[in-house]
């Protein structure tokens, strides 16, 4: 079995296609809306197949996104090495992009840092690392 995609839930549909689309070289399928439900969505497909759904309703609810909240905490997007890594942050710093914390290894091995997107929800941005346990 393998996930299929992920889906999250935005106010601003256009910007976070955007996001997506400008930093992690991702493809935006068709934007689909339903009027008699209010809703409308894209599907965003990056390098490796992997899919993440993006979706936003006139009537959705936008609570305070604490960070250390139960449910889903961020999606990790493997962008390359860790001069990818490095290069990425760059950007994000000069284009202003919110950073949690910068470039680092963690205590599990990982060469990653976290951002934002434009409606704070956290993207951990990593280095591919084959010693990491699975």
């Amino acid at each position: 079995m393998k996930i299929d995609h992920i889906a999250l839930y935005v106010n601003d549909l256009e910007a976070e296609k955007d996001f997506f689309v400008k930093y992690f070289n991702a493809i935006a399928g068709s934007k689909y809306t339903n009027f008699r439900s209010d809703f409308s969505n894209y599907f965003l497909r990056f390098d490796d197949g992997s899919r993440l759904e993006i979706m936003t309703r006139n009537s959705s609810v936008d609570p305070k996104k604490e960070r250390y909240r139960t449910g889903f905490h961020h999606v990790s997007i493997c962008v390359g090495d860790r001069k990818d890594v490095d290069d990425m942050m760059k950007q994000f710093d000069q284009d202003g992009v919110i950073v949690v914390s910068g470039a680092r290894t963690t205590g599990d091995g990982y060469y990653a840092a976290v951002i934002v997107d434009p409606e704070g929800n956290e993207i951990e941005i990593i280095a591919d690392n084959p010693g990491i346990r699975d």
